[in-house]
């Protein structure tokens, strides 16, 4: 492997971690300024742990954080590979330190400065801490805790990342049900999707927006070249029959990116203004043909 290589390597790792740093201090700060001092029914490990305290008053909330993180870890660990279990161990010590550093530095602060309307508690905390997740996401990492549940149920029935953690958020709220009862479950519900939504949106920040283009004409043979040839992507041919003709012609399905639409729609245009073209977003992408490029520069 070239030295240039091994260099780039190194310099993403470091940002992967960094990243990975920024996502738990935000999900921290989620945790200590809005989750504890409000009693919010919200996802994640710090909703359990307030859904928890009114049966275990005699454990610091801090402290149940760090025990359901450990054992969440090693469930993560066996069940995700040994690559994300290392970037989860930088996750699991240092959302552990930025939670109880950031809780102690409340009690800085005069005793109700961090208490506001649970409905408004609730919004905030699951923005910032949907941010947070989205940004360990991006990088396969995670803040630990109750989202390596959700990344299980994202690995096994390629559920969204966002849509996962709710299902896995909601069932925490269902729990706080059982001990504060059914208004602020339904608050904290506000939490779950605000936190989701967040996730998706960070997630596809900065990600390349594909479209896929169905095509018609008799000149297929050429723009399928031009497509191989010129603009180095892939081109997929498919059988097709008119409904009304009952004649048989190839249809091709091209799928790119966006910004090179308006050159193959040029090129199409140029030789067969008659083509019939179909054009559709595409929310995600991946696999040899389109990926591949990107994940070799990884």
């Amino acid at each position: 492997m070239a030295f240039g290589e091994v260099y780039m390597k190194k310099i993403n790792y470091v940002k992967d971690v960094l990243v990975v740093l920024l996502g738990n201090f935000m999900v921290a700060v989620s945790v200590a300024f809005f989750v504890l001092p409000n009693n919010t029914l919200t996802g994640g490990v710090a909703g359990v742990a307030v859904a928890l305290k009114p049966l275990l008053p005699f454990i610091p909330s801090v402290w149940l954080i760090n025990i359901l993180m450990i054992g969440l870890y090693i469930v993560g660990a066996v069940f995700l590979g040994k690559a994300f279990a290392l970037k989860s161990l930088i996750s699991t010590f240092s959302y552990s330190f930025f939670v109880s550093l950031l809780t102690y530095v409340t009690t800085l602060f005069p005793k109700d400065t961090f208490v506001m309307q649970p409905m408004l508690a609730s919004i905030y905390c699951g923005l910032i801490s949907g941010i947070g997740l989205g940004l360990c996401f991006r990088v396969n990492a995670s803040t630990g805790g109750m989202d390596i549940p959700a990344l299980l149920i994202h690995k096994f029935t390629h559920i969204s990342s966002g849509n996962s953690v709710m299902i896995i958020d909601a069932l925490t709220v269902l729990l706080g049900m059982s001990t504060y009862g059914v208004e602020p479950a339904l608050i904290g519900v506000l939490s779950v999707f605000t936190s989701g939504f967040a996730i998706d949106k960070t997630i596809l920040i900065g990600s390349s927006t594909a479209i896929n283009c169905m095509v018609i004409s008799d000149q297929w043979v050429e723009i399928k070249n031009h497509v191989l040839d010129n603009m180095k992507r892939g081109v997929t041919v498919l059988e097709g029959k008119g409904g009304y003709t009952n004649e048989s012609k190839p249809v091709l399905m091209i799928v790119i990116p966006q910004k090179m639409y308006s050159n193959l729609e040029h090129e199409i245009m140029k030789v067969d203004p008659r083509a019939f073209i179909i054009v559709n977003s595409v929310h995600e992408v991946d696999g040899e043909g389109f990926t591949y490029e990107l994940e070799d520069l990884k």
